[in-house]
């Protein structure tokens, strides 16, 4: 049995290598049934932005998978040079494999650790080789225990704990200071991409309205369309600041645009009611000293992503419990695929020394019952036939012990197959 996963990822290849390693959703089947044709293995392709890499396996192996044959194939698939390919490729075995994936699904081997997008990327890669017919046993019950170490260290660690874009804490910070937001009003300046994200997380919210105010009123009108908002003049900006609850910055402006003296003059409006302002321009649009801790909250892009370092910092300490909860499952999976394996021959192994043990044992009484003028009592004859199982057993123990101790390594010349020879063990 040979399990092999050989790939490209964010560590060791640069992204235009990967994008053009990347599988498209119409090459997949294609791709999966020509591994298969060619390799006789099974195959599962887990294409992303971040890595490329191919999990083959094979219940025998006649010819030993590599990562040079994957590299050759790779190339023939993408116009690329193998030889160009290989020095990118890793390449796991066995069970390095199995803990490979493992860690792979679990988010142990993502640019963000803790992130949960890898574990349905990993769950949609073997959902899709399965309706191509593609998995087979092994990796059918390889990804299966994938989902389950995945769960595991979600669920036993705190390594998805917190919110690690800016977007994400941005939206943390406002559920601190409001508890409900059906009477919301949410003002939005500027059209920056990053203020649209953030402004997407901000409607989940559901607020009772969306204010949209740019320099340029159509690009105002633009923004609002898309959050179901309403666009409002750029001189009307004191008066709707005035009536905001959660205010979102991200204009271009090349300084302040809300000073201190000017919010001083938009807060004499506001009767004292709490606002969050998130302004995440750079440069800055509100003056930094507006900020006191109880009627103004202000929160900028530095303050976000100080945020965000402590929730991947917070996630690193919960690694090292990862990684133990993969290591037992790794050997749990490899425990239980040895066993299933190996179940047949390790029968046939103690079927023909029980036929061989009974005919010895059969003869040997005879003789000695002749010996013996017929004397030998049921008692004696018992306890003879137990001795020699007793023995069977004891010498049986080491290969069988040996076999339930191996690896799925894929070698040529395996411990199963030495035994098939020794004891002839036909099929």
């Amino acid at each position: 049995m040979m399990l092999l996963a050989v790939g490209c990822n964010f560590r060791n290849t640069a992204v235009d290598l990967r994008e053009r390693l990347a599988f498209a959703d119409h090459q997949l089947p294609r791709a999966l049934s020509e591994l298969g044709v060619r390799y006789g293995c099974e195959a599962v392709i887990l294409s992303t932005c971040n890595r490329v890499e191919l999990y083959l396996a094979r219940l025998s192996a006649p010819v030993a998978l590599s990562a040079d044959l994957v590299a050759e194939f790779l190339g023939e698939f993408h116009g690329l040079s193998a030889n160009d390919l290989r020095p990118h490729l890793y390449e796991h075995l066995g069970v390095d494999a199995v803990r490979h994936l493992f860690r792979v699904a679990a988010s142990l081997d993502s640019l963000i650790v803790g992130e949960g997008q890898i574990a349905g990327q990993v769950k949609q890669a073997y959902e899709l080789a399965k309706k191509h017919d593609s998995v087979g046993p092994l990796l059918h019950g390889l990804f299966q225990q994938g989902r389950l170490v995945a769960k595991r260290v979600r669920t036993e660690t705190g390594i998805a704990r917190g919110h690690i874009s800016v977007s994400s804490a941005a939206v943390d910070h406002v559920k601190q200071v409001f508890s409900h937001f059906g009477d919301k009003t949410i003002l939005v300046i500027g059209a920056g991409k990053m203020g649209e994200l953030t402004l997407r997380h901000l409607k989940q919210l559901k607020p009772r309205r969306i204010l949209v105010t740019n320099r340029s009123l159509d690009k105002a009108q633009t923004v609002a369309e898309g959050c179901n908002g309403t666009a409002i003049p750029w001189g009307q900006l004191d008066d709707v600041l005035a009536g905001a609850d959660i205010v979102l910055s991200t204009t271009g402006a090349p300084d302040v645009i809300v000073s201190a003296e000017r919010w001083r003059r938009v807060q004499t409006k506001r009767s004292g009611r709490p606002v969050v302002i998130l302004d995440i321009a750079v440069p800055r649009d509100f003056d930094p000293a507006i900020h006191d801790g109880e009627e103004t909250c202000l929160f900028n892009i530095d303050d976000l992503m100080r945020i965000r370092e402590h929730t991947l910092a917070d996630r690193l300490k919960h690694v090292g419990p990862a990684e133990g909860i993969v290591e037992q499952e790794q050997r749990r999976f490899v425990k239980e695929w040895t066993r299933r394996s190996n179940g047949p021959i390790i029968a046939r192994l103690i079927q023909r020394h029980d036929s061989k043990r009974a005919v010895i044992v059969r003869g040997l009484l005879e003789r000695l019952d002749t010996r013996l003028n017929g004397v030998m009592t049921d008692e004696a004859r018992a306890e003879i036939e137990g001795a020699f199982r007793l023995y069977q057993n004891q010498m049986l123990h080491e290969p069988i012990s040996a076999l339930a101790e191996g690896t799925p390594d894929g070698g040529s010349h395996t411990l199963l197959e030495a035994l098939r020879k020794l004891f002839r063990l036909e099929e």
